[in-house]
């Protein structure tokens, strides 16, 4: 049985083939989910969805591969919710209604989304209301939904933060973004805090999973990474609404 290292090693491989270079990080998959060729047709697939057309609050990660999606949610009108580079400095709200019109791609990359969008606490998103659904990029996904990132865990745990302070729930929609040299065949068995997508996105399809499961827990705190308490502020800040 080949455990998720090897299984991302393999991906990676093909991956390097399609994949766009990062300008800090060049081909280093551990270090960020890369945007690919045909990501403009997977973003089509993804804002012709009722789901997307219905939506007015939406978590997008920082991933590169959906800049693009960042930029056209903001030109449409939405607002959304993204975490900073490996959560450090916890949450970005970015609203049209905040910035300049045309500003909205330069809101969308990294470097700009700190600029142009506010840091909002977890109070703050605790205010928003209910996130209508999340994107995430990924380095693998199976056809169950089973996906895993670069193998820190960040997006499982910035849905057990949002789970905690009430703004999803098991049925708020997970849609995972990825070229289709990252969906895999291997049966993966998720463990309690695995995020499980509804739908994964890729240039050619839109795949929708039959009954995905969502974590019915917030934090584990026992599995904490170590120094994640120490390095991720939202966790401090949730530690202490949570002792209140």
């Amino acid at each position: 049985m080949k455990n998720k290292q090897q299984i991302r090693g393999e991906v990676w491989k093909s991956l390097r083939e399609v994949a766009l270079p990062d300008s800090r990080f060049h081909f280093e998959f551990s270090e960020f989910i890369p945007d690919f060729e045909g990501s403009k047709a997977a973003l089509a697939k993804l804002l012709a969805l009722s789901l997307y057309r219905d939506s007015t609050l939406i978590f997008i990660t920082p991933d590169n591969c959906l800049e693009g999606l960042r930029t056209q949610a903001l030109r449409d009108g939405k607002r959304i919710l993204v975490p900073t580079y490996g959560i450090r400095r916890g949450f970005v709200k970015l609203s049209p209604d905040e910035m300049s019109r045309g500003k909205e791609e330069y809101a969308s990359w990294l470097d700009g989304l700190e600029r142009m969008g506010r840091h909002v606490s977890l109070t703050e998103i605790q205010q928003l209301g209910p996130i209508d659904f999340l994107v995430s990029g990924a380095s693998v996904i199976n056809h169950q939904g089973v996906r895993f990132g670069k193998g820190h865990g960040f997006f499982d745990l910035e849905w057990a933060i949002l789970f905690e302070i009430g703004v999803v729930d098991e049925t708020t929609p997970v849609l995972a973004f990825v070229h289709d040299c990252q969906v895999i065949e291997t049966v993966l068995e998720p463990s309690a805090f695995d995020t499980v997508c509804d739908f994964i996105i890729t240039p050619s399809r839109i795949i929708e999973i039959k009954n995905p499961t969502k974590p019915s827990v917030g934090i584990l705190w026992e599995k904490l990474a170590p120094g994640m308490l120490d390095n991720i502020s939202p966790l401090r800040e949730l530690q202490r609404m949570l002792e209140k």
